[in-house]
């Protein structure tokens, strides 16, 4: 999750600085047009396509885990709080030792 908004922040950044200097190369009323499109096809569509491949990547580890039963899991960034580690289907962080419910 932390990538997707890195890289959303980079993006956002690179383009508003690449149109604040083609602003002077269109005219107004296309200039909001040209600033929406490119807004949604390079920072909001990649943004958005991200996000749903993390979510159906880490479906079943939120829905069907023993860390999605815990009190320690942070469902939003699939991460295990007290370890700090990102549990999966193969791998659970403390083995179900440290395992406390919500």
């Amino acid at each position: 999750m932390g990538g997707i908004v890195y890289w959303g922040l980079l993006r956002t950044a690179v383009v508003i600085v690449l149109l604040w200097f083609s602003y002077d190369y269109f005219d107004y009323n296309f200039f909001w047009i040209i600033f929406s499109l490119v807004v949604y096809l390079i920072i909001i569509h990649p943004i958005v396509s991200e996000y749903k491949k993390f979510i159906k990547k880490n479906k079943n580890v939120i829905t069907n885990s023993l860390c999605s039963q815990c009190k320690h899991f942070n469902e939003t960034a699939v991460l295990c709080m007290k370890y700090d580690e990102h549990p999966t289907d193969d791998f659970t962080p403390c083995d179900g030792i440290d395992w406390e419910v919500k």
